[in-house]
């Protein structure tokens, strides 16, 4: 169990309509924790991720950031967004603005920075994920790893507690895959919590400390990878990791 919780839920559950898209769900992630969210489409496993930062609200449990309930809403759910950056399988990026902009604009909107003292840190970021270079370029003059590395960047400015990533890499190609999940492996070296939503099994490995598996709104496993990968113990996991580890 980790020593120092940072995000918990308790009992979380979530509809859709007649849908119950989240059932009973007990999670703890400890902080400088990465855990890795594995299993087949429709399982829960975005919908869990993005209940985390309140992009989607719960029928009923509790979800704990360093201790506090989550906000409902107003200036203490943008604080929360800060504290818990969210990284998209869609870069979301503002097309009008540079990338410099882009990485500075919620450090001066929503943590008060000057603008300069923005721009400094967004360039180190910058720097950190590889595109010192790409600055005053706008998004659309950017390759989509380059553009998810600048969401990455964009995210780590707002000096967050803990990161979520919702497929960063599913709507890329196959060679820039490894450009962003390096950027990744990187950040859980430094120590970052992070919770990772993923169909890339080589990083869940090589980066988790946990791999959670969801199966129908469950969490089904929830396991140091090795153990999980050489030896699932339910029929599910052994079914999924059946199909997608052979090819």
């Amino acid at each position: 169990m980790a020593v120092d919780p940072l995000i918990e839920l308790r009992d979380v559950n979530k509809y859709y309509g007649e849908l119950h898209v989240l059932q009973d769900i007990d999670l703890t992630v400890g902080k400088g924790e990465v855990v890795v969210v594995i299993g087949p489409s429709g399982s829960g496993k975005s919908t869990l991720c993005r209940t985390i930062n309140r992009l989607e609200t719960i029928r009923s449990g509790t979800i704990l950031l360093d201790g506090k309930p989550l906000p409902e809403e107003g200036r203490a759910l943008a604080r929360l967004r800060a504290d818990v950056g969210m990284v998209f399988q869609s870069f979301n990026l503002f097309a009008h603005k540079t990338v410099l902009e882009n990485v500075s604009l919620g450090q001066i909107k929503v943590r008060g920075r000057r603008k300069s003292e923005a721009d400094e840190r967004s360039r180190r970021l910058l720097d950190r994920v590889g595109l010192a270079d790409q600055a005053p370029k706008y998004p659309a003059q950017l390759s989509g790893g380059q553009q998810q590395r600048v969401a990455i960047a964009r995210a780590l400015a707002m000096e967050p507690k803990a990161l979520l990533f919702d497929e960063p890499t599913s709507a890329l190609d196959p060679e820039m895959i490894n450009e962003v999940l390096e950027v990744m492996r990187q950040l859980a070296q430094d120590g970052m919590t992070m919770i990772v939503v993923t169909h890339e099994m080589g990083f869940a490995r090589s980066a988790a400390n946990r791999v959670v598996f969801m199966s129908d709104g469950r969490i089904v496993e929830d396991r140091a990878p090795e153990e999980f990968f050489t030896a699932p113990r339910s029929r599910r996991a052994q079914d999924f990791l059946s199909k997608i580890l052979q090819h």
